[in-house]
C-alpha cells in the first residue's frame, strides 16, 4: 500500500533524522518505528535529548578550565602587551554579536515555520474532526427518522387500513424498506469515537505549540539584550555590565542546550512519524475502523473500492421505492380513507429529508474531503514544521557556542579595566597631569582670594613707588587663574605683577593701585616676594 502513495513524498531531511541512533537507557538498540507509547521508544528519545547535556556539561569544564588557566597564570601586563590583548578582546566582542544576531535571524525564522507547520496541521484535524462530527450527525438524524417517526406513522397507517389488506400490504413493504435502511445506517462505523480523539489531538497540540512558540520567543529575545549588553560592557569596560554578561550568560547556555536537546528529540520523533505515517495510523484506528474504510481514506486511489458504495446504494433504493408506494397510497387511498392523509404527508416529509441527508451523507463519506486534509496535515507537520525545528536547534547550537566563547571573553575584560584602575592609581599625586587632581573641585574653605579692588588706594603716583624686586620664581601671568583650581595656594593671592609693570592699558591711579603693597601684606604673602 505504501509504495503506491504518489501524493506524499517524505522530505529527506526527516529520512536523516530518522537513521539517528535510537537507544534506550542500557545503551541497547531500539526500533525506530513510530510508537509513542512504547516505553523503550520514549526511552530512545529521552536520549537523544541528555545528549545535549553532555554538550552542556563539556562547555561548562572547557569554561571551568579556561578560568581556572586564567587565573592561575595570570602574568604581569606592561605597556606593549596590553594594546594586542584590549584589541582580541574587542575582535571577540564583535564576531561573538555577530554569530548570536545570526542565530537569533535563524530563530526566528525556524519559530515561525514550526509554528506556521503545526498551525495547519491542528487546521486540517480540526477540518476533518468537523467532517467526521457532520457524517455522525446525518447518520443519527437519519437512523432517529426511520425508528421514531417513520415507525409512528405507519403504526397508525396499519390501524387505518386494517380493512383493506392490499394497503396494509404495502405498509409491511415500507417497514421492509424502512429496515434496510436502519440496518445500513447502523452498519457505517460509529465516528465519534474518532472524532473526540481527533479534537483531543488537536487541543493538546495547540496547547502545547503555543507554549512552545512563546517559550523560544522570549529565548530569542533574551539573546538580543545579552548580545546587547555585553557588546556595551565589553566596549566600555564596565564592571557591572560585565558582571550581569557573565550571570545571564551562563543562564543562557544552559537554556541553548537544553532547547536543543528538546528540540532534537521533538524533530527525530517527529520524523519517524512523517517517514510512516500510514502505518502508525492503521495501527490507531483498528480498534475504531476497519483497515478498508482506513485505506480508503489514507491512499483515496481509484483502485481502492468505496467501502461504503453498497450501503449508499442500498439506502438510496429503499427510499426511492418507498417514495413510489407513498404516492400511490396519496393517489388511491386518500379517497376511501380521507384521515390517512396527514400521516401519508408525514412519511414524505421524512423520506424527502432523508434523501437530502442522503446526499449530503454520499460528499462527505467521499474520500476527497478527508484525505485532502491528511496531506495537508502531513505537508505542514513533516515539511514546514521539521524544517523549523531544524532551524530552531541550529540556532541554538551557534547560540551555545557564541555565549561559551563570550564567557571566556569576560574575564580577560575584567582582567583589563583592573589592569587600568592600577595603572591609574600609580600616578603621582602631585602629577599636574593626573585626572583625579585635575578634577577636584575647589575648596571654598581655603585663604579668599583677594580681588584687584581691595588693594586699591585714594592717592599715589607711579613715581613715588618703587616697582617691587622680582620674585625667585617668576610665574606667567596666566597660571595665576589656573592655580585657583588647584590645591596648593601659593600664587593665589599675589596680584599681576609678574612683568614688573601693569599692562599700558591701565590709568595712573589703577597703575598706583597694582604697585602698592603694604608690609601687612607682605606678611600676608610671606616671602615668596619681595618688594
Amino acid at each position: 500500500m505504501a509504495s503506491s502513495r504518489q501524493d506524499y513524498i517524505a522530505p529527506w531531511w526527516t529520512y536523516w533524522l530518522h537513521n539517528f541512533p535510537h537507544l534506550n537507557f542500557n545503551f541497547q538498540t531500539v526500533d525506530n518505528t513510530f510508537k509513542p507509547e512504547d516505553a523503550s521508544y520514549q526511552q530512545s528519545l529521552i536520549f537523544l535529548a541528555c545528549v545535549s547535556a553532555l554538550g552542556l556539561g563539556l562547555s561548562l569544564l572547557v569554561l571551568s578550565a579556561y578560568l581556572t588557566c586564567l587565573c592561575c597564570c595570570r602574568k604581569e601586563e606592561d605597556e606593549e602587551v596590553k594594546r594586542p590583548d584590549t584589541c582580541c578582546v574587542t575582535w571577540v566582542a564583535v564576531i561573538t554579536g555577530l554569530v548570536i544576531c545570526s542565530a537569533v535571524g535563524v530563530g526566528f525564522y525556524g519559530n515561525s515555520e514550526t509554528n506556521d507547520g503545526v498551525y495547519q496541521l491542528t487546521y486540517s484535524i480540526y477540518n476533518a474532526n468537523h467532517t467526521l462530527g457532520g457524517i455522525g450527525s446525518l447518520v443519527g438524524n437519519s437512523l432517529g427518522s426511520m425508528q421514531v417517526g417513520l415507525k409512528e406513522h405507519l403504526e397508525r397507517l396499519d390501524e387505518i387500513f386494517s380493512p383493506r389488506g392490499d394497503y396494509t400490504q404495502t405498509l409491511r413493504f415500507m417497514q421492509q424498506m424502512a429496515n434496510n435502511i436502519i440496518q445500513q445506517l447502523t452498519a457505517m462505523p460509529d465516528t465519534r469515537k474518532v472524532q473526540v480523539d481527533l479534537a483531543a489531538i488537536a487541543d493538546k497540540t495547540s496547547f502545547i505549540e503555543y507554549y512552545r512558540w512563546l517559550t523560544y520567543l522570549l529565548l530569542l529575545i533574551l539573546d538580543l539584550v545579552i548580545c546587547l549588553i555585553a557588546c556595551l560592557g565589553l566596549a566600555k569596560q564596565s564592571r557591572w555590565m560585565l558582571a550581569v554578561i557573565m550571570v545571564c550568560g551562563v543562564l543562557t547556555l544552559i537554556m541553548s542546550w537544553a532547547s536543543l536537546g528538546a528540540g532534537t528529540a521533538t524533530a527525530v520523533g517527529t520524523s519517524d512519524f512523517c517517514v510512516s505515517p500510514d502505518k502508525f495510523i492503521v495501527n490507531q484506528t483498528k480498534d475504531s475502523l476497519s483497515a478498508d474504510i482506513v485505506h480508503y481514506y489514507l491512499y483515496c486511489s481509484q483502485s481502492l473500492p468505496n467501502p461504503f458504495q453498497q450501503s449508499v446504494t442500498i439506502f438510496q433504493r429503499s427510499l426511492t421505492t418507498m417514495q413510489i408506494q407513498v404516492q400511490g397510497l396519496l393517489q388511491f387511498s386518500v379517497a376511501v380513507f380521507p384521515t390517512a392523509e396527514k400521516d401519508l404527508l408525514g412519511i414524505q416529509r421524512i423520506l424527502n429529508s432523508s434523501e437530502f441527508n442522503l446526499h449530503q451523507l454520499t460528499a462527505l463519506l467521499d474520500c476527497r474531503s478527508l484525505h485532502k486534509d491528511y496531506l495537508e496535515a502531513l505537508l505542514g507537520v513533516c515539511y514546514d514544521g521539521v524544517e523549523g525545528l531544524l532551524y530552531l536547534c541550529l540556532f541554538s547550537l551557534l547560540a551555545a557556542c557564541a555565549f561559551c566563547t563570550l564567557l571566556c571573553a569576560v574575564p580577560r575584560a575584567w582582567t583589563l579595566i583592573t589592569i587600568r584602575d592600577r595603572d591609574y592609581d600609580d600616578i603621582d599625586e602631585e602629577d599636574p597631569f593626573n585626572p583625579s587632581r585635575r578634577i577636584t573641585p575647589y575648596n571654598p574653605s581655603r585663604a579668599q582670594v583677594h580681588s584687584f579692588c581691595s588693594y586699591s588706594s585714594s592717592m599715589g603716583s607711579q613715581t613715588s613707588l618703587h616697582p617691587p624686586l622680582q620674585a625667585t620664581s617668576s610665574t606667567p601671568e596666566y597660571m595665576n587663574q589656573s592655580m585657583l583650581f588647584e590645591r596648593n595656594p601659593r600664587y593665589e593671592n599675589v596680584p599681576l605683577i609678574g612683568s614688573g609693570s601693569p599692562p599700558p592699558s591701565y590709568s595712573p591711579s589703577m597703575r598706583t593701585t597694582y604697585l602698592s603693597m603694604t608690609d601687612a601684606q607682605i606678611r600676608h604673602f610671606g616671602t615668596d616676594f619681595q618688594i
